[in-house]
């Protein structure tokens, strides 16, 4: 068993794996729904905006790559299909093609929430399972997402 490879218990794997597994699939759509606003912002907010999204998809690319070596080195395999992001992903496409800059920061901002909701259950599921390793990467994972919200938020004056 490769996670016993890692002084971690088969059994207690699974439900850490299964939670990554979701929380990749929710990535690959944040991640496509960041760079759908990428490409289409438009306005007077542009430069902000299109460097910020372009910031967010880089970090959100390394974060999917991230998820699914750690799947792996858990010793199963992550999702790798679109069908699989779609389906497992509770987070919803969305058509940036037109969409106001105000609108769009919402909607990243709804996804952040969802992740960082996720986030925090993993952490749960880690530490029962004693999976330091995992905790201490969704842990930075979500540090950032909660920072992030906080200046998106800002932008659109949410408290």
């Amino acid at each position: 068993m490769d996670a016993e490879k890692i002084s971690l218990e088969e059994g207690k794997v699974k439900p850490v794996v299964d939670h990554l597994n979701d929380l990749l699939a929710n990535y690959h759509i944040h991640y496509q729904k960041l760079r759908g606003c990428h490409w289409n912002i438009k306005g007077n907010n542009f430069f902000t905006l299109h460097l910020k999204f372009e910031v967010l998809y880089t970090d959100a690319l390394t974060t999917i790559d991230e998820l699914a070596e750690r799947i792996l080195t858990l010793g199963k395999p992550p999702y790798s299909t679109f069908n699989d992001y779609i389906s497992k992903s509770s987070i919803k496409e969305i058509n940036t093609i037109g969409m106001k800059d105000t609108a769009m920061v919402k909607a990243l901002i709804e996804d952040m929430a969802t992740l960082i909701k996720m986030e925090r259950e993993i952490l749960d599921v880690t530490a029962d399972a004693g999976d330091d390793g995992t905790n201490d990467m969704v842990n930075r994972f979500m540090q950032f997402k909660e920072k992030n919200t906080w200046m998106l938020r800002s932008f659109v004056n949410e408290d």
